[in-house]
């Protein structure tokens, strides 16, 4: 389990080579975290970062680089990260990638390995990559470097607005839950897991006890649609400070919709989940005391389909 030493230990490796996170007034008791701004549109460069600075550090990158399977988002993080290294990356992502996303990679110089129609078949790839090239593996989400560095987006709120006592993210494997929920428990901040009804790896784990196999259908699929939650973000799942919390594709839809028409914020569907996860809770009369902030990342869409 990861703590808060690791979580320090991320932010001083990766200050100055990320965004801090900005906070947006969004109601009267209610802030957006505007984590699409950071680099590659989403909080994945806080751990991929994290991760490759680690190992650097430590001299264990390999001359083939590293290597990660991904449905986009932690892919170009990866790929981003791996740049300021200097080292290559290849990245492997499902055929059902957006290609916004895999246009992005190739951009930014990774090696891209289309395979599969979902993440847990390009997962198999790479790690079979990895064994046989000698690349370096990281992971989208369960690795302990890339939950810390994606707890460092909570330390960086609580700083900001001490005032926040509830925030709300999107889960897909957990990488992003894990490392906030590991930092909330320092700061007395309680965390809302939010995941689509067709992709609820985490929901399924906590019924189960253990990590288990779900099926993935959900318009967040690209972005929350790991097949498998991290037993890491399972434990931090069964903390009293955390709740789960799932919501209809027709809601995380809506939700980005309305983030556009009233905020004028585009986000992918896989952000907009957390928000919906907001708008439940409000319209549940479960609305948390206190001030809620809201997780916004995903900053790689097409934003075609909102006008």
């Amino acid at each position: 389990m990861i703590g808060y030493d690791d979580i320090e230990a991320a932010a001083r490796r990766t200050a100055g080579g990320t965004r801090p996170v900005t906070l947006a007034r969004a109601g009267e008791r209610l802030w957006f975290a505007l984590e699409f701004l950071q680099h590659t549109g989403t909080f994945k460069a806080r751990g991929a970062l994290n991760f490759t600075v680690a190992h650097a550090e430590s001299g264990s990158i390999p001359a083939a680089g590293v290597t990660i399977a991904s449905g986009g988002n932690a892919g170009l993080a990866c790929a981003w990260a791996a740049g300021r290294q200097g080292v290559p990356a290849t990245v492997f992502v499902p055929e059902t990638a957006p290609a916004v996303k895999v246009a992005r990679l190739r951009r930014l110089g990774a090696e891209v390995r289309q395979v599969g129609g979902e993440y847990a078949e390009s997962a198999e790839a790479c790690a079979e990559f990895a064994a046989a090239n000698g690349a370096l593996a990281s992971h989208a989400y369960d690795h302990p470097l890339v939950a810390a560095g994606a707890g460092t987006l909570l330390t960086e709120i609580a700083a900001a607005r001490p005032s926040i006592g509830t925030v709300v993210v999107s889960v897909g494997g957990g990488g992003l839950f894990a490392g906030v929920a590991a930092a909330a428990l320092r700061h007395g901040t309680r965390v809302v897991a939010v995941e689509p009804e067709g992709s609820r790896a985490l929901d399924a784990a906590l019924a189960a006890g253990a990590p288990v196999d779900v099926p993935v259908r959900s318009v967040a699929a690209d972005s929350l649609g790991a097949r498998r939650v991290s037993a890491e973000a399972l434990r931090r799942a069964q903390q009293p400070h955390t709740a789960s919390l799932l919501v209809r594709d027709e809601e995380i839809v809506a939700a980005r919709r309305r983030l556009w028409e009233e905020h004028r914020i585009v986000v992918e569907h896989g952000a907009a989940a957390a928000y919906a996860g907001a708008l439940s809770l409000a319209a549940s009369g479960a609305e948390p005391e206190g001030e809620t902030c809201v997780v916004l990342c995903g900053a790689n869409t097409d934003p075609s389909d909102l006008v």
